[in-house]
């Protein structure tokens, strides 16, 4: 097929757990699939796991945090796929320490892999998306965003997630006149196998907000389990 008419999904922050099962969620509808994370060896061998869907990847290793490394990856996947169609941001940590207690270094770490991130991976794919006039930037967001009275022994993550979601409505009033669909998944729950909140189960609803037609685009899909 020629790349002008190839569907391609790039997931930054594909790791185990919800990256992968995005990834799979696209890939089963026949989108190519980049990959970026730390591990290089990992995502060879998830990328290895998709090769049966008859789609292409691409796996580049790149910290989020590093903005240098995050550019060479989002340099690399469109040499090899082609321009994404989709791109999910998937970033955070889980880091149990309250404000007066983290240090500010680590606090800055912590709000640059949920926010700073995603600002610059939306960069990047945008203007192919521009010129496309097409396109979807998916943000994974979190229930502290919304109940943020829940999170004082998560301090960076409750201020990291608010500031995405602020981010994501921002972005998706500057951006729908061009097209692009700016949206969050907002998971108000622990992501775990065996629950209501399985990745697989959660990953449904990115593939649902990249499906829905302009004019009835929504910002925020809050996932409760069900």
């Amino acid at each position: 097929m020629n790349n002008s008419l190839r569907k391609i999904a790039i997931i930054a922050g594909a790791g185990p757990g919800m990256g992968f099962a995005i990834a799979r969620r696209f890939a089963r509808e026949g989108y190519d699939i980049g990959l970026i994370a730390r591990d290089q060896g990992r995502l060879d061998a998830f990328a290895a796991e998709l090769s049966h869907l008859d789609i292409r990847t691409c796996a580049a290793s790149a910290d989020l945090c590093d903005l240098d490394a995050l550019k060479a990856a989002f340099d690399t996947i469109p040499m090899t796929l082609g321009n994404a169609s989709v791109l999910v941001y998937n970033g955070a940590r889980w880091h149990e320490q309250k404000a007066m207690e983290i240090d500010p270094m680590t606090f800055n770490w912590d709000i640059a892999l949920c926010c700073t991130g995603a600002l610059a991976s939306a960069q990047h794919v945008y203007p192919a998306m521009k010129e496309a006039r097409k396109g979807s930037i998916l943000f994974t967001g979190g229930g502290l965003a919304l109940y943020p009275e829940y999170g004082a022994n998560v301090s960076s993550l409750t201020a990291g997630k608010s500031a995405l979601r602020g981010l994501t409505y921002a972005m998706a009033k500057e951006l729908a006149p061009e097209g692009i669909h700016v949206a969050t998944v907002t998971i108000a729950g622990q992501v775990s196998e065996n629950t209501a909140f399985t990745p697989e189960a959660i990953a449904e609803r990115y593939w649902l907000l990249h499906q829905q037609e302009p004019g009835a685009w929504t910002v925020e899909s809050v996932f409760e389990g069900k």
